[in-house]
């Protein structure tokens, strides 16, 4: 594959995948991914900071969608509602990714250094729903509240996704969690 084939950053991202799933995180070097993607280590640095980051690119697109989801969402809705309906936004991110999300989640399942950078990533992502909902005007304590239980509501569902077929989608799968949720906290003992 030469160097001057588009998508470059796709190509790092499968390369890493791969790599790390054959020898592990640990035990791969950045000049290994970049020369399995046919690229220069340069090419794979204006990508990425570090060979931990080629599994995180996403992170960014993800915070954007749902705290724009959070910020279009009626003024009248109430904070569990937005964050649903922020969260159906997210099951659309994954559609067609159910491959590359299922290797992604071994390799980050099989590093601790990774688990701890992913626990990172969804800690950053409550504190920008957190920030998003106390700029719609929900309390300080009701805000974090809500974005951690959206957040909790994503990791399950997203957990299940991945250790299924990838039937039922992502989408389905938020919805009934979303659904099993709000049936505890109403008090009753499932949807």
């Amino acid at each position: 594959m030469g160097r001057w084939e588009p998508n470059a950053r796709g190509r790092l991202e499968q390369a890493a995948l791969e790599l790390y799933a054959e020898r592990g995180f640990e035990n791969t070097t950045v000049a290994e991914i970049a020369a399995r993607a046919g690229l220069t280590e340069r090419t794979f640095f204006r990508h990425c900071a570090d060979k931990r980051e080629i599994l995180f690119a996403g992170a960014g697109r993800l915070t954007e969608l749902v705290v724009g989801a959070v910020a279009a969402a009626p003024p009248s809705a109430s904070p569990i509602d937005v964050m649903a309906a922020a969260l159906e936004e997210v099951g659309t991110m994954f559609e067609d990714r159910y491959d590359f999300a299922r290797q992604r989640h071994a390799v980050i399942e099989a590093s601790a250094e990774l688990r701890e950078r992913e626990l990172i990533k969804m800690a950053s992502l409550a504190a920008a729903l957190a920030a998003a909902f106390r700029r719609r005007g929900v309390p300080a304590t009701a805000a974090a509240l809500t974005a951690e239980a959206g957040v909790a509501v994503f990791r399950i569902a997203f957990e299940r996704w991945v250790a299924g077929s990838g039937e039922p989608d992502l989408a389905h799968l938020l919805r009934e969690s979303m659904a099993e949720l709000k049936a505890v906290t109403s008090g009753r003992s499932g949807p």
